[in-house]
């Protein structure tokens, strides 16, 4: 039956089986479709090229652009548990002394509400919502980049945020993202956000630390902070794909896995 029905018609059933699954394997195409593995992986490639998918080992997952940029109220209420979970375990990654750029976004403020029992740690972030929750926190200094206040993203942007990054030497960057794709890396839907955070990554000595729930791998938003290749350490959540872990860690990329809430 595969045989008889035309590649564009196939493709179509390709991009329908990824879209309601989020994820496919060659095999089982193959004997869904009663085609050869060689034509699926030459599907893959005519489909990747549209962008509609990214190839993994033995795969592709599903490129999900994202319409429109969602306000921090939104965002914060999305996965927070999850979130609250990667927080915690990139914060334990904060090491005494260190001299931490933090981002803005919802996931990288669960990581300051973690900073807890540290020790000669500097912070400098351009995430507004810190303020209001962090409080004291012995060791911990918090330093804001200051800049235009963005009500959208709660977070402060524009030359003056930029001039106070540039004037850092960091031991580390803990950053969220809105999407992180193998072919456009890391992207936000703000091109003032990622112009900064690209800034505080070229001012890192240390780690590039990225954290992201696992809805936000394998989407695209608009501007591209960093290829993929900047990171060192993916945080996520326990809803993680395992089939692409071998390819990040292909690229040199540790993943470590929150552990599922209570």
């Amino acid at each position: 039956m595969g045989t008889n029905i035309i590649p564009a018609a196939r493709q179509s059933m390709i991009v329908e089986l990824i879209k309601r699954d989020g994820l496919v394997t060659v095999e089982s195409l193959s004997k869904k479709l009663d085609v050869s593995v060689i034509t699926i992986r030459r599907d893959l490639s005519v489909l990747e090229e549209t962008g509609v998918l990214e190839r993994t080992h033995g795969g592709a997952i599903f490129t999900k652009p994202i319409e429109r940029e969602f306000n921090y109220s939104e965002k914060d209420k999305f996965n927070k548990e999850q979130k609250e979970r990667i927080g915690e375990e990139a914060a334990a990654l904060v090491e005494d002394g260190d001299t931490v750029f933090i981002n803005s976004g919802s996931t990288t403020y669960q990581v300051i509400r973690f900073l807890e029992g540290k020790k000669d740690v500097q912070i400098i972030t351009n995430n507004a919502a810190a303020v209001a929750d962090f409080g004291g926190r012995p060791g911990v200094e918090l330093i804001l980049t200051g800049g235009i206040f963005r009500h959208q993203s709660n977070c402060l942007i524009g030359d003056f945020a930029i001039n106070t990054v540039n004037m850092v030497v960091a031991s580390k960057i803990i950053m969220g993202v809105d999407g992180m794709s193998f072919k456009e890396g890391l992207t936000s839907p703000v091109y003032q956000e990622a112009g900064i955070t690209k800034a505080m990554i070229d001012r890192t000595q240390g780690q590039v630390i990225c954290v992201a729930d696992s809805s936000k791998i394998g989407r695209v938003t608009n501007f591209v902070t960093a290829p993929l290749s900047v990171v060192d350490t993916i945080v996520t959540d326990w809803l993680f794909d395992e089939t692409i872990r071998s390819k990040l860690e292909d690229m040199g990329i540790k993943i470590v896995k929150s552990d599922e809430g209570l």
